[in-house]
Parts: C-alpha cells; sequence; structure tokens
C-alpha cells in the first residue's frame, strides 16, 4: 500500500518510497513493484504521473487521474510553475544559503539513450540551496579523526536529469548515498553506523496554483523511518513540523 498524502477529483499525491520506480522498464526487467500499478490497483482506476522522481529518491509524486487532465497540467511543469522542496544529508559543512547556476551537458544511459548525440550543449540548471543543520560524527573517513555532514534544503527552479546529485556533487558536497555522483566512503560509513542504505535526497514538499480550483496547494511528503532515525542521532530539527 502506497501513503496517499493527497487526493482530489483531478489529483492523486503519493509518498513515493526510496527504490521504487514510478513505472516499467525495460532496463529493469527483473522489477516486480511499480508505483503507477501500484497506484491503478489502490484506487482502482488509472493514474498518469505527471513528473518523476529517480528511483532512489523519495517523496512527493503527483499523478491526473484522467488522460485529459494530464494534457493539460503537463505544461505546468514544463514551464516550473510549481515549487518543489527537496531535503537531503550532504558531506561536508555549507555556511550560508546560495543559488547555483551551473549548466549540465545531457547525462545520457549507455543502454536507453545508444541513440542520442552527446554533442548537445550543457542546458542550463539552476538551483537554491539553504543550510538548515550541521552535525560532527566521532567516524573517519580518512584523514581526519571526525566527519562532519549537513541537512541541506534544495528548490531547483529547472528539471535536469539527476540535477541535485551533480550539483552537489560539482560544490564538493555529494549527497550521502549517491553511488554515482557521490563518496563511497561516506556512503559506507552511513551504511556501516547508522543503518542508512538508501539516497538521502526527499521530495518533501510540492506548491502550485491548482489549474481547476485556482487555490493555492502545498503537498507534503513525511519522511521515512531512516529519516527521522537520522534526526534523532543528530539532534536535528524535522524541517515539515
Amino acid at each position: 500500500m502506497l501513503e496517499i498524502i493527497y487526493q482530489d477529483p483531478y489529483f492523486v499525491a503519493v509518498n513515493k518510497p526510496a527504490g521504487m520506480l514510478v513505472h516499467r522498464s525495460w532496463l529493469d526487467k527483473h522489477e516486480t513493484q511499480f508505483v503507477m500499478q501500484t497506484l491503478r490497483d489502490q484506487l482502482g482506476q488509472h493514474v498518469f504521473p505527471l513528473h518523476r522522481l529517480d528511483r532512489p529518491t523519495s517523496g512527493v509524486l503527483l499523478f491526473a487521474l484522467s488522460s485529459e487532465i494530464a494534457s493539460q497540467v503537463m505544461p505546468m511543469f514544463a514551464n516550473h510553475d510549481m515549487e518543489k522542496t527537496y531535503h537531503a544529508i550532504i558531506r561536508g559543512w555549507i555556511e550560508q544559503g546560495d543559488v547555483l547556476d551551473y549548466p549540465l551537458k545531457v547525462e545520457l544511459d549507455k543502454i536507453a539513450d545508444k541513440f542520442a548525440s552527446e554533442d548537445k550543449p550543457p542546458q542550463s540548471a539552476v538551483t537554491a540551496y539553504q543550510p538548515l543543520a550541521k552535525v560532527e560524527v566521532p567516524y573517519s573517513t580518512g584523514r581526519f579523526a571526525t566527519s562532519r555532514y549537513g541537512l541541506l534544503e534544495m528548490k531547483p527552479t529547472t528539471g535536469r536529469k539527476h540535477q541535485l546529485r551533480r550539483h552537489m556533487h560539482h560544490l564538493s558536497h555529494p549527497i550521502i548515498g549517491d553511488t554515482t555522483h557521490g563518496d563511497g566512503k561516506h556512503n559506507r560509513l552511513f551504511r556501516e553506523q547508522y543503518d542508512a542504505h538508501r539516497l538521502m535526497l526527499h521530495a518533501s514538499e510540492l506548491r502550485f496554483i491548482h489549474p481547476f480550483t485556482e487555490q493555492s496547494l502545498t503537498i507534503k511528503a513525511g519522511f521515512d523511518e531512516v529519516w527521522l532515525r537520522l534526526f534523532e542521532q543528530f539532534s536535528w530539527h524535522n524541517p515539515l513540523t
């Protein structure tokens, strides 16, 4: 059963678990659980995804309840008329917020994108970020006896593939649990010391003007048990409470 965090005659939103694919993919033929099919069975009707979350990312995922609604609403995502808020645990400390405007080259999957061109110029990618908390833990990953981590809030204004993960890598503050753009030593520390085996990136909030009621709508997705345990261990305040 998926956690439904919002539903009206037009939309339904779920709190996507980390590690679950949004829909069936030939790249993951062995997978048997998908958000789209699970939600369809749960509601007894078809649903139409309006955006996507990477498999390892948890949080707010919005669906339309008909293809007609989906076709009307998709331009809102294309035009970035929806404000997305993410939270992440990163390596190191960021002392003050900023806006990173750093274009990203198209990131191709060797199998799925084998016919796509790698010669495209970098695409605009903009992420606002704000540090919320920090911690120093008594475990070493190298030269120092301790390791430092931070809790970060991020608001992307563009939607490039793996944008937040790549932007944090560019700043030398990779997201914990990122096996593609992260730091293996710190990922291992979180697995071994904190039993955290997931990407520490969560789509915590989606805010937009409802296109049919014209009311401001904010949909929030709570953190899973891994996040809540880390908040307690690091004495961090839950940013959604």
